[in-house]
């Protein structure tokens, strides 16, 4: 993990914790990401974009997302990867991740493997919880107007096109 990163799973947990819910998921993902990491408000098409996703973010606590809350976040279909469906022996505590949110690590470290970098980014989870239909992030997104499908496509061109791509990308609103 970038220290970007570790950073971005800080903030998500802090959220869960203070939001009472029993695991960290998506939404929280997409919250801490948005506040922390440069990359990934650099990936929204723009301020209006992003100020959208950051309102519904924000009404989670006082109205919408109630339903969410002291739930699961599953992956949709039993789409849980090998390594994540087997990692806690039965019996053992929750890891304090949804299933989703798992899956969208391990999504975002096969993106970074495949790009031959040793360390997932903040990008590759945000592209990750976008790219699953079924994610509270996704939900999000799409209810503030993101087409999450480019979204996706915007991040891995920027990650192509060079390491430091989207940090010198524009943040949306400064």
């Amino acid at each position: 993990m970038t220290p970007s990163l570790a950073t971005v799973v800080t903030g998500a947990r802090r959220r869960a914790l203070r939001d009472g819910d029993r695991q960290i998921d998506t939404a929280h993902l997409l919250h801490s990401l948005i506040e922390s990491d440069r990359e990934a408000g650099a990936a929204f098409e723009g301020r209006h974009e992003l100020a959208r996703v950051l309102g519904y973010l924000v009404q989670r606590s006082i109205g919408y997302g109630l339903r969410w809350q002291r739930s699961v976040e599953d992956s949709p279909a039993g789409r849980l990867l090998p390594a994540v469906r087997g990692a806690e022996p039965q019996g053992s505590r929750p890891s304090g991740w949804s299933p989703a949110a798992s899956a969208a690590f391990e999504e975002a470290f096969r993106r970074a493997a495949g790009r031959g970098d040793s360390r997932a980014r903040a990008v590759d989870v945000l592209a990750a919880v976008a790219a699953d239909p079924g994610s509270r992030a996704a939900e999000v997104l799409r209810r503030a107007g993101v087409d999450t499908d480019a979204l996706v496509a915007r991040i891995t061109r920027g990650l192509e096109a060079g390491p430091d791509a989207l940090e010198e990308a524009p943040v949306p609103g400064a």
